[in-house]
C-alpha cells in the first residue's frame, strides 16, 4: 500500500471520528455564518475613502469565533477540516441559487431575486478563496499563541490573546485577498474599467478588521463559555485520545 493511500485512509477515519464527535450545533452555525456572508455581503453599509463595509460584517463574528472555539478544544486541523466542510456546503449552497435563479418564471419579476441569489462567478472565487486561505491561517495562529501560555493556557487571558490576535490577522487577511482578487484582479476586465488599487484594498481590509474586531470582542464571553463546558464535559473525548495517541 503506498504512502498516499495510506495517509488518505487515514485521514478519511479521522475525519469521520471528528464529525461523530464535534457537536452538530457549532457545525451547522459555522455553515449558516458562511453562507449568509455570501448573502450578506451583497449590501453596502458603509463606503468611504478609507473604509467600505458590507453586510457581512453583520455575521463573520461568528465564523471565527465558531473556528476559535474548535481550533481550542479539538486542535487547527480539525478547525481547518469543518472550515473545508463549510466551504464545500456554501458552494454547493450558491450552485443550487444559481440553478434557481437561471429557472425562467412566468409569475413574476424576479429579476433583482435572480441578480442577488444568482452571484457573481469571480466574487464567488475570491470569497471562497480568501475565507480558506484566512482559517488556515487564523487556526494555526490560534493554536501557536495559546501554546505560549504553559502556565494556564485554560483561562481566559489566554482565550482572549488567542482569539483577538487571530481573528484581526485572520479578517484583515480575508478581507484583503478577496479584495485583490476582485477589485485588482476581475472587476477592471468585467466591471467596465472598475478597479482599487492595493493600496485601497489594505486599507478598507485594515479598518474592515478593526471593525470585525470589535464584533468578536463582544461576542467573544459566549465562546469561552462554550469551550470550558466542553473540555468539563470531555466533548469529543473519541477523537482527542485518538489524536493524542498518534503524537506519541
Amino acid at each position: 500500500m503506498s504512502k498516499i493511500k495510506e495517509w488518505i485512509i487515514k485521514e478519511k477515519k479521522e475525519t469521520k471520528m471528528l464529525l461523530r464527535c464535534i457537536p452538530a450545533t457549532v457545525v451547522s452555525l459555522f455553515a449558516v455564518s458562511v453562507i449568509c456572508m455570501n448573502l450578506l455581503a451583497n449590501k453596502t453599509l458603509l463606503q468611504l475613502d478609507w473604509i467600505a463595509l458590507d453586510g457581512g460584517i453583520l455575521i463573520s463574528w461568528l465564523s471565527f469565533m465558531c473556528m476559535d472555539i474548535i481550533t481550542k478544544h479539538f486542535g487547527p486541523k480539525a478547525s481547518t477540516k469543518i472550515s473545508i466542510l463549510a466551504s464545500g456546503i456554501n458552494l454547493l449552497t450558491c450552485l443550487i441559487f444559481f440553478v434557481a435563479s437561471a429557472i425562467p418564471s412566468n409569475a413574476n419579476d424576479y429579476s433583482e431575486f435572480n441578480s442577488i441569489f444568482g452571484g457573481t462567478w469571480f466574487i464567488l472565487l475570491g470569497s471562497t478563496v480568501a475565507f480558506l486561505a484566512s482559517a488556515v491561517i487564523n487556526n494555526i495562529l490560534n493554536f501557536s499563541i495559546g501554546r505560549a501560555f504553559k502556565a494556564n493556557p485554560d483561562g481566559k487571558l489566554a482565550y482572549a490573546v488567542q482569539t483577538y490576535v487571530s481573528t484581526f490577522i485572520g479578517q484583515f487577511l480575508d478581507n484583503f485577498i478577496f479584495s485583490v482578487i476582485v477589485f485588482v484582479g476581475f472587476a477592471p476586465v468585467f466591471w467596465g474599467g472598475f478597479h482599487w488599487t492595493v493600496l485601497q484594498c489594505a486599507t478598507c481590509a485594515l479598518t474592515g478588521a478593526v471593525a470585525e474586531l470589535i464584533m468578536e470582542i463582544a461576542f467573544s464571553p459566549i465562546g469561552y463559555r462554550i469551550v470550558k463546558k466542553w473540555r468539563l464535559g470531555r466533548v469529543g473525548k473519541e477523537y482527542l485520545d485518538y489524536i493524542a495517541k498518534g503524537k506519541r
